[in-house]
């Protein structure tokens, strides 16, 4: 049984007891959770910054902040895709 449960914590680079092994599974879970959506938001959050840039460039004067701001907003949906 010790092999066992040595053979599912393999993955983590501590060392924890067995009886604690719910515990780091159910956090292991959320990070999960939260590691997903935080990758979502940043693609949404990119895309939308990249349709407001483009809005904006479309006069001259707001070229200058909207051409930054499209660059940002593909960066930002690239990272959250990778």
């Amino acid at each position: 049984m010790k092999s066992l449960m040595k053979s599912d914590m393999a993955n983590h680079s501590r060392n924890t007891p067995w009886i604690f092994w719910p515990f780091v599974a159910l956090w292991d879970l959320v990070t999960g959770i939260l590691k997903l959506t935080g990758r979502l938001a940043a693609i949404l959050v990119g895309l939308l910054l990249m349709i407001v840039g483009i809005a904006v460039s479309l006069t001259l004067i707001g070229a200058i902040v909207g051409i930054p701001l499209v660059i940002f907003g593909f960066t930002l949906t690239v990272r959250g895709l990778f």
